[in-house]
């Protein structure tokens, strides 16, 4: 039976089972937020430009937390 040896990112750490679930979690809650701002951009009548900010700083949100739980060591 052949091992499976998970690859090394540079500037990342190998994350643990706890923080690759998550990781896991941060990414299906993102799914979940992109199809709430596809309805509101689909919904007319609403303020196009807000929505896009929302969409923004929900994306910003999302790669805080997933940085939070990987701690890059580089840039």
């Amino acid at each position: 039976m052949e091992t499976f040896v998970q690859p090394k990112i540079t500037g990342y750490r190998q994350l643990n089972e706890t923080e690759a679930a998550l990781m896991n979690e941060i990414k299906a809650e993102g799914v979940k937020l992109g199809e709430l701002v596809a309805r509101l951009r689909a919904t007319d009548g609403l303020d196009q430009r807000w929505v896009s900010i929302g969409a923004t700083d929900l994306q910003t949100g999302l790669m805080a937390l997933t940085r939070g739980v990987a701690q890059p060591t580089t840039f």
